[in-house]
């Protein structure tokens, strides 16, 4: 098994830190005030490609190109940022590349990655654009690049705490969202160098609770069927083997009902001013629970992993009018 160093991160954040944004980090006073510490933002919603994943894929290929490896064709599978992320990878390097996607794939996402030059091919399940990415990847001169389970995509994803340490300077605790678990190993990975007294903690959909599971069970659990979340971008199946010890590792660990992530998405858009996705406002819950047992005047950095919407996903996420009163910040936990 492949293991990942923080050397690995600062190697991907100087290969990959012209190809990408340096996205800037924010905060609310507002919410600083109710929870009583500082809660710092890094907004990689406003990332190349509305997502951190351009950080994972752009240093997969480049590493390709460093060992003088690139292929004549990427594919990859993805109903979420993972493909628009490979698809602009793909064209960066001038690589025709096809993406594999059940049909639910949001709207939103299926043209951004057709945008990026890419094919887009659409299945009836999520499990048939697997087995045919699988058969795709075959191919002479083909590339298959993985969503998270991988060394290069780890130390990619790792690069956002990395910014966001460096810029904050100091942070108590770190916040990210669970799907696959690459963006929270290289978080891990990174906060123990940088800050080895800060808190690494997670959350996913009470729906899409695999890792939550695994935990607890101590072997990757599997969900049997696609889960229905707002939270899309953590609905991944399971863990990989390589990220599962690093999950394994974190200091807290957060299931968070569609209640909770509907609630925070939209006080997250309306605070910062910012198209954020429910996947990472997610984060909200775990944030909460933690700013009420921490001791005052601490800080943390929550990363906000992707702005990517459907018009479908904001019809639910609004059903409910949750600003009309301050959040009960008491009733958050």
């Amino acid at each position: 098994m492949a293991s990942i160093s923080f050397a690995d991160i600062q190697a991907a954040h100087h290969r990959i830190q012209h190809k990408i944004k340096r996205t800037p980090l924010l905060e609310s006073t507002l919410l600083n005030r109710w929870l009583g510490q500082r809660i710092i933002f890094k907004a990689d919603c406003l990332q190349t490609v509305g997502a951190f994943k351009i950080r994972g894929a752009t240093n997969f290929v480049a590493c390709l190109k460093e060992q003088g490896n690139l292929p004549d064709h990427i594919v990859a599978n993805s109903s979420g940022n993972h493909a628009q992320a490979v698809a602009c990878a793909a064209k960066e390097f001038g690589i025709p590349a096809t993406i594999f996607a059940a049909k639910t794939i949001s709207e939103v996402k299926a043209a951004a990655t057709r945008s990026y030059g890419a094919e887009l091919k659409l299945f009836e399940t999520r499990k048939e654009a697997d087995i045919a990415v699988a058969e795709a990847a075959r191919e002479p001169g083909t590339v298959w690049i993985p969503p998270y389970n991988h060394a290069d995509i780890i130390a990619g994803q790792g690069t956002c705490a990395l910014e966001a340490i460096e810029d904050a300077g100091h942070a108590d605790a770190i916040f990210a969202p669970c799907g696959g678990g690459g963006l929270l190993s290289g978080s891990f990975i990174t906060a123990r160098e940088l800050l080895p007294n800060a808190k690494v903690i997670g959350s996913e959909p009470l729906l899409a609770n695999d890792a939550a599971r695994s935990i607890q069970s101590g072997q990757i659990e599997t969900l049997m069927e696609t889960p229905d979340t707002l939270a899309d971008g953590a609905a991944t199946p399971c863990l990989g083997d390589l990220t599962f010890p690093y999950i394994q590792q974190l200091d807290e660990f957060y299931e968070v009902n569609e209640q909770q992530i509907a609630y925070w998405t939209q006080w997250l858009q309306h605070l910062l001013k910012l198209h954020v996705e429910p996947t990472c406002a997610m984060s909200m819950a775990a944030v909460v629970s933690w700013a009420l047992s921490a001791p005052p005047g601490q800080t943390a950095i929550v990363l906000i992993t992707g702005g990517n919407i459907s018009q479908q996903s904001m019809l639910k996420i609004w059903q409910t009018d949750y600003l009309l009163q301050p959040p009960n910040i008491t009733e958050q936990e």
